[in-house]
This record gives C-alpha cells, structure tokens and sequence, in this order.
C-alpha cells in the first residue's frame, strides 16, 4: 500500500484534550477526534460490551 496521506491541522483530542497536528483523514466538524491512545482505548472497549 502506498503511505497514506496526512493533512495537518490544529485539533484537540474529544477525550484527553491533546493536541493533534496531523491525522490520516480529514475530520468531520460534526464528529469528535481522538488522540492515538484515547481512539485505541475507546476501539477496545467498543468491542468488550
């Protein structure tokens, strides 16, 4: 797969409040954004319930 494309920006992550400066998507304004780790932890605990 060729490397994915990241678009910069000035975000803060929904949950820890961390600054993001680069994600592999560009994000919704209508959806939350997370950190590396806070999308990891709520990914996990998504699929214990």
């Amino acid at each position: 797969f060729p490397p994915r494309e990241m678009v910069k920006g000035d975000w803060k992550c929904a949950d820890c409040g961390k600054e993001i400066t680069e994600l592999p998507f560009e994000p919704s304004p209508d959806r939350p954004i997370y950190c590396r780790d806070c999308w990891a932890k709520r990914r996990t605990q998504r699929f214990e319930r």
